[in-house]
């Protein structure tokens, strides 16, 4: 390799995934140049949301340019911090607008819990040349699902950036304890706050989120003083990776206008989950990556297993981890400790973490030689890329008004068929490469997030 400095370009597309790839360009070693861009598309970040992500300056480039610009000047290596579609269409672009021997190493990975792992992540990221994971359990998880697919895909392994001390190892997550469940935390100082770590998708139904509020509610009355402090991802009309139908400040409003709690019992925050947890005498969530942040950090800690452990829930991966529990043990304040055995496992394996690193060194080295192999684009790429593509390309409210649009289309023709006695054929995006099929069949319904 030569003397100059290996760079690298982090590209993300939402607040998770620019906290994770910020962090992750944290954790290159010195002396390597580190950019943060960001691609706009409907989810976006805020301002606060980026500044509540990185310290370090972010370039925000449409598509178009975005693509131009990695082109004239290809940085050494392009991470890929994004939703799933989204480093679909990219990885397709960067492949054939760039020759092998010119193109960046590409690396992409998931921003926090991942088990179960399935297939859609895997199809989204085929052409990575890393795919980067942060448990041993998710690794071995990744590859034999990658296998059993017929899937060419690399994983490796870092511990989560935001877990990790300067040396790449966990601080202080020896402070934790033996395991199991814990008594009733009380008041540390000025530490008395249970933070909840809200998520936009689970739990999915309002009454689910007014009892977890309720529970919040409860801890002011119980003896000791601590208070229920809902940390949220976004302010209202900020955008997140997943969209939340059922905002946590809306349901406390109701149940202070039905009389059921005072405005004060719970409060609400925004910023950086960090400075959430520095004032905190412990942590409840239903699947949230903070927790464990809260592990890092020394906390206690509550899974809620009330409405289910399960896929949907994204917490089954807390299973022996001997942090699960109820809104019972919630409002009493009863927060646990993990297993230990459970975090050698999962996202607290010892020792210093520069696995991926050591991955990422040769494959640069051979990028510089003119040596990269092509990139192999997963099977059934070309319309949802495109889809992909177009969502960046076009705002959200153009986007919108297509899919209403495509919509429509299809019950007109429905209709007409019917009226005619023709047998209907179904939705056009399903029938692939259909003759005379509109471009952009494939908005009508809108990608995962992989």
């Amino acid at each position: 390799m030569t003397s100059e400095a290996v760079r690298v370009v982090a590209v993300a597309d939402s607040d998770s995934y620019l906290k994770w790839g910020a962090a992750t360009l944290d954790g290159l070693p010195a002396g390597w140049l580190r950019e943060q861009w960001l691609v706009t598309s409907p989810i976006m970040p805020s301002a606060g949301q980026i500044a509540a992500a990185t310290e370090r300056p972010v370039r925000v480039r449409p598509l178009l340019r975005l693509v131009a610009e990695l082109t004239r000047r290809p940085p050494d290596v392009v991470l890929l911090a994004c939703t799933g579609p989204v480093v679909q269409a990219l990885v397709a672009v960067l492949s054939r607008t760039l020759p092998p021997r010119r193109r960046p190493v590409l690396v992409t990975g998931l921003p926090g819990i991942s088990i179960p792992a399935t297939a859609r992540a895997i199809a989204f990221r085929r052409g990575a040349d890393l795919f980067v994971l942060h448990s041993r359990r998710e690794v071995a998880a990744f590859a034999a699902l990658a296998a059993a697919l017929g899937a060419d895909q690399r994983f490796v392994l870092a511990r989560l950036p935001f877990l990790a001390g300067p040396g790449g190892e966990v601080d202080q997550v020896d402070q934790v304890g033996q395991g199991g469940p814990g008594p009733r935390i009380e008041p540390d100082g000025p530490r008395r706050d249970v933070v909840f770590a809200a998520q936009a998708k689970v739990p999915p139904e309002p009454e689910q989120r007014r009892a977890v509020l309720l529970a919040l509610a409860r801890l002011a009355e119980q003896p000791g003083g601590l208070h229920g402090v809902v940390k949220v991802r976004a302010a209202a009309g900020e955008q997140q990776t997943h969209r939340e139908l059922w905002s946590y400040p809306e349901l406390w409003q109701q149940l202070v206008d039905e009389g059921r709690v005072r405005p004060d019992q719970v409060t609400f925050r925004g910023g950086s989950m960090q400075d959430a947890l520095a004032g905190a005498a412990g942590l409840a969530t239903v699947s949230s990556t903070a927790a464990l942040e809260a592990i890092a950090a020394g906390l206690p800690l509550l899974v809620l297993d009330e409405f289910g452990v399960s896929a949907e829930m994204i917490n089954e991966v807390f299973v022996g981890s001997g942090c699960l529990g109820s809104l019972a043990d919630l409002a009493a304040g009863r927060l646990h400790a993990p297993d230990p055995r459970w975090l050698e496992e999962n996202y607290f394996h010892p020792g210093p973490d520069a696995g991926w690193v050591d991955a990422l060194v040769p494959l640069v080295a051979r990028r510089r030689a003119g040596d990269l192999a092509p990139v192999t684009l997963g099977s059934g790429g070309g319309r949802p890329t495109l889809r992909s593509a177009v969502r960046l390309l076009l705002p959200a409210p153009a986007v919108r008004v297509i899919r209403v649009g495509l919509r429509r289309v299809r019950q007109v023709r429905r209709a007409y068929r019917r009226r005619r006695g023709l047998p209907d054929l179904g939705r056009p995006d399903r029938v692939r490469s259909a003759p005379g099929q509109h471009p952009l069949a494939d908005l009508a319904d809108g990608p995962g997030s992989g």
